[in-house]
């Protein structure tokens, strides 16, 4: 069990429950929610963050996940965190890759392998 911290961004309910059981049961992570992006840069700036995970569609307000997913890659405080967008779509993660983050997965390959291979390298 590690004990690194996680921040996830923008998840529904429903999706957001199964992420935050995955990433304690496998990895023994805690695991900060925001649904905002201004919700998000507060926990960036008052806690130590391991991973960002920022879904490509935030559930509270529609908004662009891979708009917060470059500012936080370009702000020099936390250019150096890994980010991993939540995505079913191969051509957003590349997208996400592009712009420097790390390859993420979607809710629908939660339980998949790979995705705890990508996870794994972050977290243990």
């Amino acid at each position: 069990m590690t004990g690194k911290t996680v921040l996830s961004i923008g998840q529904c309910r429903p999706d957001q429950a199964a992420i935050s059981h995955y990433l304690t049961s496998h990895f023994g992570a805690t695991v900060l929610t925001a649904d905002l992006p201004t919700d998000a840069y507060q926990l960036l700036k008052s806690k130590t963050v391991d991973l960002v995970l920022i879904n490509r569609k935030l559930d509270a307000d529609s908004s662009d996940g891979m708009e917060i997913l470059q500012q936080i890659l370009g702000d020099k405080a936390t250019a150096t965190l890994p980010v991993m967008l939540v995505s079913n779509f191969a051509e957003w993660q590349e997208k996400a890759v592009a712009c420097g983050a790390t390859y993420g997965f979607g809710k629908a390959e939660l339980n998949r392998p790979e995705t705890k291979l990508r996870l794994s390298a972050v977290l243990e």
